[in-house]
């Protein structure tokens, strides 16, 4: 086995192994409930479908590198309730992030989950904010772990000069993502620019500036 895949492997494992000792969702009461993606049904979760199989239970997509050619040079690939229809009602899910030479995960939060990532190769300048802005950060590299408490701001930057990755393991089935520069620039409808201007001390021209960088690509 390959150094690559055997880190695959064992992080793999110890995501889910911790993630599911400190559940962040509600206790399920079944032994299992597919989620019913396409219920109407309006609860917090999902309903549950009555026909399932194997294939609700089983995803592919963390097994290769994704594509880093993108503004942030870096890719989440999300293995969640929405992508694993059987992980409804039991408190964990993963995603595989890649990351170019220079890529970063920008300044985010998870709102519904704790997440720790464990580096598969490269390394990366990690760290998160607390409520008194106090930055905890460190340098990880492969076989190592971090760990970002939940709802904090958190970022991870691959400053070096070869491609990272890294698997990350959720307390949640679907933790939720909200990066505080699109949440504050490119909201629907948008943040008015003179809360903008007061909150960053910056003119209406930055303000606009950023927010054309940031709107959704039509």
């Amino acid at each position: 086995m390959a150094t690559s895949d055997y880190g695959l492997v064992i992080g793999m494992m110890m995501a889910i192994f911790l993630a599911s000792f400190v559940s962040a969702d509600p206790d399920l009461l079944q032994d299992v409930c597919v989620a019913d993606l396409a219920s109407g049904a309006k609860m917090n979760g999902f309903a549950c479908k009555s026909n399932i199989s194997s294939d609700d239970f089983f995803f592919a997509g963390l097994a290769k590198p994704a594509l880093t050619n993108n503004t942030f040079g870096a890719t989440v690939t999300s293995a969640s309730v929405q992508q694993i229809n059987g992980l409804n009602t039991l408190g964990v899910s993963m995603a595989r992030i890649d990351y170019a030479p220079g890529g970063i995960n920008p300044p985010h939060t998870h709102p519904r989950a704790t997440e720790i990532v464990f580096v598969l190769e490269g390394e990366l300048d990690v760290g998160f904010i607390t409520t008194e802005n106090k930055l905890f950060s460190k340098t990880i590299k492969v076989g190592e772990i971090f760990t970002f408490p939940r709802g904090l701001i958190h970022y991870q930057l691959n400053s070096g000069k070869v491609p990272a990755a890294v698997i990350v393991g959720f307390n949640s089935q679907l933790p939720g993502t909200q990066r505080v520069a699109n949440a504050l620039f490119a909201s629907s409808p948008t943040v008015e620019d003179v809360v903008l201007t007061k909150t960053f001390q910056v003119g209406t021209k930055e303000v606009e500036k950023i927010k054309s960088r940031l709107a959704p690509k039509k």
